[in-house]
C-alpha cells in the first residue's frame, strides 16, 4: 500500500500538464491506485480519463503499461506526453524490428514512465521476455469495454491480459472506458479478475454520462443526396467535425463527394479521409493534418477519433446508423469537448441497417462457419504453422464474411485449439494447431458455438436499442442516460430534436388538417401491412406494378395527395410517428399502423393537438415547405414566367452561359428556373430540395442563386 499526497498530485498536475485543478472525477481513481487498489473508471468521452492514469504513472515508482486498441491512439498519446517531457513510447506493428529491439531493451531498463501496447503484444515472445525483466507499477486497460463479450466492441486479444498479469502479480490495475452498461462493468471486473483473492474489491467510479452541450438530432433521409445536403449544411455552418461511415467503401464515396465541393474549399474546410485500410504512415498523416488544420472535416470509419483530443469539434454526423448506443454515444461525444454547443445529426435510412446486420453476422458465426474454418485449419496446418491474413483464411474456407473468420479464430484460441503469434513488423499471425485440436477430445463446432448464443442475443438487443433511439418521441438525452443505468428527473433536455423541435409545434390550420387526415386515413386503410414508403406511393398515386398487384391502387386514399413530393410525404409520416399518431413495428420490415391517438386525430377528436410541420418541400416541383396559407395552390407556368424573379434568373443564366461558352439550357433548364421561382429557397438546405438542383449545381451556382432570390 502506498501513501497518497493530494498536494504532490496537484503539483504534478501543474508542472506536467499545466492545469491548476483536477476535473470532476479525476482525483479519486488516482488516489485509489497510488494507495494500492485496483480501479474501474467509467467517464464520458472528453472528460479527461487519460489524465487519470497518466498522472498516476508519475506518482508511482515504476513503469505504467497501457493496453490500447488502436495504433493511432497510442501515437497521439505518446506525442503529447513527449512534448510535456514525460518519457513514453509505444510498441505495435508499426515499429520496425530494429527499433522494437531497442525499445524493448529500454523497457527492461525502466527508462519509460508509460509504455503503450496493443493487446496482441501479450502473444509476442520477445515482448513477454522483456516484460519479465521489467518493473511495472500500474497496468492500465484503456477502452476496457473491449474485454467484455457483452460490450459493443469485444476484442478477444483483450482476454490475454488476465493471463499476462501472472508475470507481475503485484501490479495495480486501472480499467478505463467511456461507454459501459452495468452488465459490461461487471464483466470487466470479472474478466480482469479484480476482487479475486488475493486482490481486494476494486474502486469503481461511474461519472455522469450527461453531455448537455450536445444537440442530438435524427434526420430521416430517403436518398444519399439528402444525406449529403445535411452534411454540407453542417460543414458550412460549423466548419470542424467528423462524418462517420459504417464501411471503408462508404467513407471513400462520401469523401469524394465532399472533397469536390468548391464552397467548402473556399470556406477553408480541409476534407480528410481516414479508415483502417490506410497504411500506418497515411493514418498518421491524416491525424496530423486533422489536428493542425484550422477547419478540418474528417470522413472516417469508427476507428477515427479515439485519442484525437481536439476540443473544438463543432459537429458529428453519422452517414450510417451505428450498431449500438455505446458506439453512437462514444462517437458523438468527440464533439464539443470545450463545453461549447455542438451538433450531432444521425442521417437515418432503414436500408442502412443491413450493414449493421452484416457486422452482427460477422461477430456471431454459425455452426457451419465454425466447422468450415476448423476443417480448413486442420488441413492447411497439419504439417506445421501457417502464416496468412484473415482474408486469405476466409477465401480458403469459402466464407464471404471475413469478420466471421476473425471471430472464429478468437473462439478457437480461447478453446486452446490453436495458437497464434503475431509476426514482427507485420499484420499477419502464424497459426498453429495444438495437441488438443488434433485429439479426439477436441470440442466440435456445435460445442464451440453454444456459449456464443447469449452474446448473439445481446448484440441483437444493442442494435434494437439503437433503432428504438431513432424512433423515440421523447428526450434523446434521457433515453441514453437510462440506457447506461442513470436516471434524469427532467424528461425534456432542450438539446435534442424531440425536446427542441426544428419547427415550433403548433395547432394545425385548416389546410394542414386536411393533409394530416388524408395521410392518417391512408395509413389506417393499409391495415399495418406496409411501410412508410409504400404509404407515400399510395398517397401520390404512383403507377407502380406492386401497388396494382396488391390492390392498393383501389384504395379510396390512392392519389389523395398526388401534388405532394415523395420526400415531403415521408417526412410528414415520420413527423406523425414522432407525434404519436403512427406506430412502427420494431422488426426489419418497419410496418406502420395507426395508434389510438392517430384514430382520434384523424377524427379531430384529440383536444390540444399540436404538430411540427415537416420542412421538406411539399410539391413535386420543389416548392418550399408547406406555406401555412393555402395547401396545393400552385401558380401556372405563365404566372411563374411573369414573376420578376424569373426574369432575373433568366438574365443571370444568359450571362453565365456567355462566360462559360455554352448554351443556356446547359447551365440550367427552364423547369429548374420555374421550380426556383415557385419555391424561393432561403438557404442551401432549401435550395438542395428544389427539383433539378443537386449538390453540384448548388455548389457551383448556389451563392448566386440565393442572392438573386433574396433580391440582393
Amino acid at each position: 500500500m502506498g501513501e497518497f499526497s493530494e498536494n504532490l498530485a496537484r503539483e504534478a498536475l501543474r508542472r506536467h500538464f499545466g492545469h491548476d485543478d483536477f476535473r470532476e472525477g479525476q482525483l479519486p481513481p488516482i488516489r485509489a491506485v497510488v494507495e494500492g487498489r485496483d480501479a474501474v473508471v467509467i467517464m464520458p468521452t472528453g472528460s479527461g480519463k487519460s489524465l487519470c492514469y497518466q498522472l498516476a504513472a508519475l506518482l508511482l515508482p515504476h513503469t505504467t503499461l497501457v493496453v490500447s486498441p488502436l495504433i493511432a491512439l497510442m501515437k497521439d498519446q505518446v506525442d503529447a506526453l513527449e512534448k510535456r517531457g514525460i518519457p513514453a513510447t509505444f510498441l505495435n506493428s508499426s515499429v520496425s524490428s530494429d527499433e522494437m529491439r531497442e525499445r524493448l531493451c529500454e523497457l527492461a531498463e525502466g527508462r519509460y514512465r508509460l509504455v503503450y501496447i496493443a493487446p496482441e503484444r501479450f502473444r509476442n515472445v520477445r515482448f513477454m521476455s522483456a516484460l519479465s525483466r521489467s518493473k511495472v507499477s500500474l497496468l492500465t486497460v484503456d477502452e476496457a469495454h473491449c474485454i467484455s463479450q457483452w460490450g459493443h466492441d469485444f476484442r478477444p486479444d483483450y482476454l490475454n491480459i488476465k493471463h499476462a498479469m501472472r508475470s507481475f502479480p503485484g501490479v495495480r490495475v486501472m480499467a478505463v472506458t467511456a461507454t459501459a452498461t452495468p452488465d459490461v462493468r461487471a464483466d470487466i471486473v470479472s474478466q480482469l479478475g479484480l476482487g479475486e483473492a488475493p486482490r481486494s474489491a476494486p474502486f469503481v467510479q461511474v461519472q455522469g454520462f450527461g453531455r448537455d452541450n450536445l444537440n442530438l438530432k435524427v434526420s430521416f433521409c430517403a436518398k444519399h443526396e439528402i444525406k449529403l445536403s445535411h452534411v454540407l449544411s453542417l460543414a458550412r455552418q460549423f466548419h470542424t467535425g467528423i462524418v462517420y461511415c459504417a464501411t471503408r467503401k462508404q467513407a471513400e464515396r462520401v469523401f469524394e463527394k465532399l472533397a469536390a465541393v468548391k464552397s467548402l474549399r473556399d470556406a477553408g474546410c480541409e476534407v480528410l479521409l481516414y479508415h483502417g485500410a490506410l497504411s500506418d504512415r497515411e493514418r498518421r498523416q491524416v491525424q496530423d493534418r486533422f489536428m493542425a488544420a484550422k477547419y478540418p472535416v474528417a470522413v472516417a470509419t469508427n476507428a477515427f477519433g479515439m485519442g484525437v483530443d481536439r476540443a473544438d469539434l463543432r459537429f458529428v454526423a453519422h452517414w450510417d446508423i451505428p450498431g449500438s448506443i455505446e458506439a453512437y454515444y462514444q462517437e458523438v461525444g468527440r464533439a464539443g469537448r470545450d463545453g461549447q454547443p455542438s451538433y450531432c445529426d444521425l442521417l437515418y435510412n432503414f436500408a442502412d441497417v443491413r450493414t449493421q446486420e452484416f457486422f452482427l453476422e460477422g461477430a456471431n458465426p454459425t455452426v457451419e462457419e465454425i466447422r468450415q474454418v476448423l476443417n480448413t485449419l486442420r488441413q492447411r496446418c497439419a504439417a506445421g504453422p501457417q502464416s496468412y491474413s484473415v482474408e486469405d483464411w476466409a477465401e480458403f474456407a469459402g466464407i464471404k464474411n471475413a469478420m466471421a473468420v476473425r471471430t472464429v479464430f478468437g473462439m478457437l484460441e480461447r478453446a486452446k485449439l490453436i495458437v497464434r503469434n503475431q509476426l514482427p513488423g507485420q499484420r499477419v499471425c502464424s497459426t498453429e494447431l495444438t495437441d488438443l485440436c488434433r485429439s479426439p477430445e477436441a470440442p466440435d463446432a456445435k460445442e464451440l458455438a453454444a456459449p456464443a448464443a447469449e452474446k448473439a442475443r445481446r448484440d441483437r438487443a444493442r442494435l434494437d436499442a439503437m433503432l428504438r433511439y431513432v424512433q423515440i418521441r421523447t428526450c434523446r438525452h434521457a433515453y441514453i442516460l437510462d440506457y447506461f443505468g442513470e436516471t434524469d428527473e427532467n424528461p425534456f433536455c432542450g438539446g435534442c430534436d424531440n425536446c427542441g423541435e426544428r419547427e415550433a409545434a403548433l395547432p394545425p390550420n385548416e389546410e394542414q388538417w386536411l393533409v394530416i387526415q388524408k395521410a392518417l386515413s391512408c395509413v389506417g386503410r393499409m391495415n399495418g401491412r406496409f411501410g412508410i414508403n409504400r404509404v407515400a406511393q399510395v398517397l401520390r398515386g404512383e403507377k407502380d406494378p406492386v401497388l396494382q398487384e396488391r390492390g392498393l391502387d383501389k384504395l379510396s386514399t390512392y392519389g389523395l395527395l398526388s401534388d405532394c413530393s415523395k420526400l415531403f410525404l415521408t417526412d410528414l409520416l415520420h413527423a406523425l410517428t414522432a407525434a404519436g399518431c403512427v406506430s412502427v413495428s420494431p422488426d426489419q420490415y418497419r410496418l406502420v399502423s395507426l395508434t389510438k391517438k392517430g384514430f382520434r386525430v384523424v377524427r379531430r377528436e384529440e383536444p390540444g393537438f399540436v404538430f411540427s410541420w415537416p420542412s421538406a418541400p411539399m410539391s413535386s416541383a420543389g416548392q418550399a415547405a408547406v406555406v401555412r396559407k393555402s395547401v396545393g395552390a400552385s401558380k401556372s407556368v405563365g404566372a411563374l414566367h411573369r414573376d420578376p424573379l424569373f426574369g432575373r434568373l433568366r438574365d443571370w443564366r444568359a450571362r453565365e452561359a456567355g462566360m462559360r461558352h455554352m448554351p443556356a439550357f446547359q447551365v440550367m433548364g427552364n423547369k429548374t428556373l420555374e421550380a426556383l421561382v415557385a419555391a424561393k429557397p432561403q438557404n442551401f438546405s432549401e435550395l438542395l430540395a428544389v427539383k433539378g438542383v443537386g449538390p453540384v449545381i448548388a455548389d457551383r451556382y448556389g451563392a448566386d442563386l440565393l442572392r438573386l432570390i433574396n433580391g440582393d
